[in-house]
């Protein structure tokens, strides 16, 4: 009975602040067991035998009583930091993310596997990336109404990928302003079959053009939007990870959400441009900002941090392209050849690598 109390205090949604809370419950419920329970524990041909009073269902009853009033106390008395269905977490005041899976772009739950989240002002909510599919942007809509009732105000995407915006349509009826790089809306326009015809099971079996959500705010420049108490600045690049990157800092919490112009964990996807992207991380480096949400993986506290793994792997990918360019290697060798041995151990290496590498190489050729 004591493992079962443990088990539901260990898995009850629960503050991390409140650990000591959760401790202090637990401590009492094992005083209490000991107040009342006689244990005599005999070492016999190695059983051993605990003997309870007589008592025991009014104690069982007495404890499971406790138990039920502390979890209905912990429900109303501590604000939850995460929702373990949708896996979203605050990350900073005000700032919540939901962390991406990490799966490929062809497997089953692909639709889920970017981060995205949102961030609540005094007046209004600001979402940013909605995840690849209208289902995933309900979930993400219906995890905001949990935590508030404020209205959307904006939707930022980050760029153009799939597992960024398919999930927009489910803001539609919200009437909430779609944001975005100044390119994005004319990408999207061009992609919006590709997305139909690759994609259809993520915006379901009747989608049309209108449920591919395109943005009616376009970024041009660093750009500030006010949620109530609350700004965050829009900053657009040249061609990066994508050809319409951009990046959104809360400037009160300095919560960087990067966008997929920075990877954690998972192999970085080079759609855009090897040598735009590297002089982009140039950029961001010089941001002051103390925690940083990449478009995919873990949350870092820093940029040294969030961005070393990620500019190893680009001084690898630069570096042996041009050798082998150099060297006179065709480009399926080089694919087969440029780290194949996964040097900083991202996740879905055999995945991605040789299609960054190749288009590394395309790039260099004629540099």
């Amino acid at each position: 009975m004591l493992l079962i109390y443990f088990h539901i205090f260990n898995n009850y949604n629960i503050n991390t602040n409140s650990k000591n809370i959760k401790k202090n419950i637990c401590t009492i419920l094992i005083n209490l067991l000991k107040s009342y329970l006689k244990v005599l524990i005999v070492n016999h041909q190695n059983v051993v035998e605990i003997y309870l009073n007589k008592n025991l269902m009014t104690i069982i009853k007495n404890i499971t009583y406790f138990a039920l009033i502390m979890l209905t106390f912990l429900r109303s008395a501590i604000p939850s930091e995460t929702n373990q269905e949708f896996n979203l977490t605050k990350i900073a005041e005000n700032n919540y993310v939901h962390i991406g899976n990490h799966v490929s772009i062809e497997d089953i739950g692909n639709d889920d596997i970017a981060n995205i989240g949102f961030i609540v002002g005094n007046n209004c909510v600001a979402v940013i990336d909605t995840g690849g599919s209208i289902k995933t942007g309900e979930k993400l809509k219906n995890s905001i109404r949990e935590i508030t009732k404020k209205p959307i105000c904006y939707v930022i995407n980050t760029h153009i990928h799939f597992d960024h915006i398919l999930g927009n349509k489910a803001f539609i009826e919200e009437n909430s302003n779609f944001v975005g790089h100044k390119d994005l809306a004319e990408a999207i326009n061009r992609n919006r079959d590709f997305f139909l015809t690759q994609f259809k099971n993520n915006l379901g079996p009747k989608a049309k053009a209108s449920d591919v959500v395109g943005p009616n705010i376009l970024i041009e420049e660093s750009t500030r939007l006010e949620l109530g108490g609350r700004t965050l600045t829009l900053i657009p690049f040249s061609i990066s990870h994508s050809y319409n990157d951009l990046i959104v800092i809360d400037n009160k919490t300095k919560t960087l959400w990067a966008g997929d112009l920075i990877f954690n964990e998972r192999i970085p996807s080079l759609t855009g441009s090897l040598k735009g992207w590297i002089k982009t991380i140039d950029k961001i480096k010089k941001l002051d900002v103390q925690k940083v949400i990449p478009g995919h993986g873990g949350i870092t506290k820093s940029l040294t941090e969030a961005l070393k793994q990620q500019q190893d792997y680009f001084k690898l990918l630069l570096n042996q392209t041009r050798k082998a360019i150099a060297e006179g290697i065709f480009i399926n060798e080089a694919m087969e050849n440029i780290d194949k041995d996964n040097q900083l151990k991202w996740l879905l290496h055999d995945y991605q690598h040789s299609t960054n590498v190749s288009k590394a190489y395309t790039e260099l050729e004629w540099e």
